[in-house]
Formats: structure tokens, sequence, C-alpha cells
């Protein structure tokens, strides 16, 4: 649109009205053409040149003139990285980040369940304890009887493991983790340098702070896992309180987000 009205105020340049020149005359005898002394005088070839490069001329500032436009008017600070500092990538960083915490819950789900599996089988080991001697008669035969609560409550929770064996909690639970932790470092480090990117400086406070500690008890709490697979109650227990504390500095951390979430509607533009 710009380019347009541009156009609309190039000055235009007045044509001379063009001739066009004979073509050569192929004479009877081949071996004896003459090409006129005009054809080839310098001066005309000069000119007719420009005759068409002035019919051209419109043309070509059309296409040139977008070229020579101010592009940093439509980025969001100066230019210098495209559109690395507009909105668009400016809005990654609270998406990913807000998709990560309902995934950092739903991947405390599966390690609940599957911690779930292995304390039942517990449970169920404790109870078989209290369970009394089968009494049998004098011919040494089991006297049948109705069934004792506590073998309906070890049958029950049997049952349960069954069912929670089927879910494959264990291997959900480390793939989830995984990502969580890859798409966390990624995004964590995303948002400080998309954060320089648009002002060209970072901004200490409470959410770069909270943000640095979540990245942090991430790697922490993965460090634990080959202890854990070892059998160690420690570190599935320091696990599970880290990864409480991370998402309590999540949601610590959403007024802050939406404040600078706001600022870069208020700064930036699209794309």
């Amino acid at each position: 649109m710009a380019a347009t009205f541009s156009l609309l105020k190039l000055p235009i340049l007045p044509q001379k009205p063009y001739h066009p020149r004979s073509k050569l005359q192929v004479l009877s005898n081949p071996t004896k053409q003459i090409i006129s002394n005009e054809s080839i005088n310098p001066p005309i070839l000069c000119t007719e040149t420009i005759h068409h490069l002035k019919s051209a001329s419109l043309p070509l500032t059309t296409l040139a003139l977008p070229f020579f436009l101010d592009t940093k008017d439509a980025l969001a600070v100066n230019g210098e990285f495209g559109i690395l500092e507009g909105r668009s990538f400016a809005l990654i960083h609270p998406i990913v980040m807000g998709s990560l915490f309902f995934y950092t819950l739903w991947a405390g789900y599966l390690g609940w369940q599957w911690r779930r599996v292995r304390t039942i089988q517990n449970e169920i080991n404790e109870l078989k304890k209290q369970v009394k001697p089968t009494p049998v008669t004098s011919e040494g035969k089991p006297v049948e009887a109705a069934p004792s609560p506590v073998e309906l409550k070890i049958q029950q929770l049997t049952e349960e493991r069954k069912e929670l064996l089927k879910g494959s909690y264990r291997d959900r639970h480390f793939n989830a983790g995984s990502i969580l932790l890859a798409f966390g470092v990624l995004e964590a480090v995303g948002g400080g340098v998309n954060t320089w990117f648009r002002t060209g400086k970072l901004f200490p406070g409470p959410h770069l702070f909270a943000g640095a500690a979540i990245t942090v008890l991430w790697a922490a709490a993965a460090a634990l896992v080959p202890s854990m697979q070892k059998g160690s109650e420690t570190a599935r227990n320091l696990h599970i309180a880290l990864n409480a504390v991370n998402v309590i500095l999540f949601i610590w951390q959403f007024p802050t987000g939406i404040d600078i979430l706001l600022k870069v509607f208020e700064f930036t533009k699209w794309p």
C-alpha cells in the first residue's frame, strides 16, 4: 500500500516521440551486405537505449521501492533482530510455560499412581501377616469357612494392584518427566533470551528468580532418578518434595507472569 501511494507522487518524465528504425536491408548479393552507417551510429544507439529504460522506469520503481522503505517501524524495538523482537515470539514463553504447568500436574499424577503400585504391595504383605492359619479337620482337610475381613481386604488390594499395573505408570511417568525437563529448561532459558531480544536487557525480580529456581528444581529432581531406581526411599521422598515445591513456585509465579504479559501487549507489535 505504501509503495502504491509513493508511486502516485513520482514525477512523470516526458517522453520523446519514438520513431522506429527500419530493419537492415539485405542486398541481393550475400557476399556484399552493407550495413548503413546510421544503424551503427553510437549517438543513435545510446538514444534508443535511454528511451527503453525510460519506458521501464515505472515498473522498476514499483519493484524496488519496498526495499528502500524503513522496515524498523514494524518491529518492537530497534529492528536489529527482526521478527524475534515481535509479539509472536514473545508469546511463546507464556503459552509453553502455562502448558508445562498442567503437564507437571499430569506427570505428578502418573508418579503418584506408580508409587501406589509399590506401596500397595507393602500393604498386602502386612495384611498377610495378620491372616490366621486355616483350621483343619482331624483328617487333615481344611475347614471351609467364610473369608475373614483381612482376607477380603487382601483380595481387594490385589485386584487394585493388577489394574494399576495395566496402566504402565512407571514408564509413562518417566517419559513425562523427561519431556518436562527438556522443554522446561529450553523455554526457561528461551524466555530470558526473548526478553533480551525485545529490550536489550534482563529485569532481575521475583519472576526471573522464581523461574531460575524452578529450573534448578527440575534438574535436581531428575538427578535423583538413579538412586530411586536402586530402591532408595529417601531419594523417592526427596523427589516428591522437590516437585511439590516446584508446583508451589509455579503457582506463585502466575501474577508476575500476567503483569509481564500485559507489558508485552503494550510495548510490542505483531508479528
